[in-house]
């Protein structure tokens, strides 16, 4: 249970403490940099999700003509097989 609430607990912060962040940062990068500073870390974050999709819409190309589609197929018929047999059997249940 721990586990599922620690990533949570780094963004437990209050309206005050945001106000209190904004100050230092203006302080200490100035009213003038702020914008340059905002555009950079979007630009950055861009960067990251195009790469994230890109590395996503590569396994996807890779995965369809390999040989696991073909194996999550083979599997699939197999089961629709076994189901076919199985189906008219019944269990008793102690």
């Amino acid at each position: 249970m721990i586990f599922q609430t620690l990533p949570f607990m780094f963004f437990n912060i209050s309206g005050g403490e945001i106000v209190v962040i904004l100050l230092l940062v203006i302080m200490f990068f100035g009213a003038n940099r702020i914008p340059e500073i905002a555009r950079g870390i979007g630009k950055g974050i861009r960067e990251v999700r195009n790469a994230t999709e890109d590395i996503k819409n590569e396994i996807n190309k890779t995965s369809e003509g390999s040989d696991l589609k073909k194996f999550k197929d083979k599997v699939e018929s197999e089961k629709k097989e076994i189901e076919e047999i199985t189906g008219s059997i019944k269990r008793n249940k102690f």
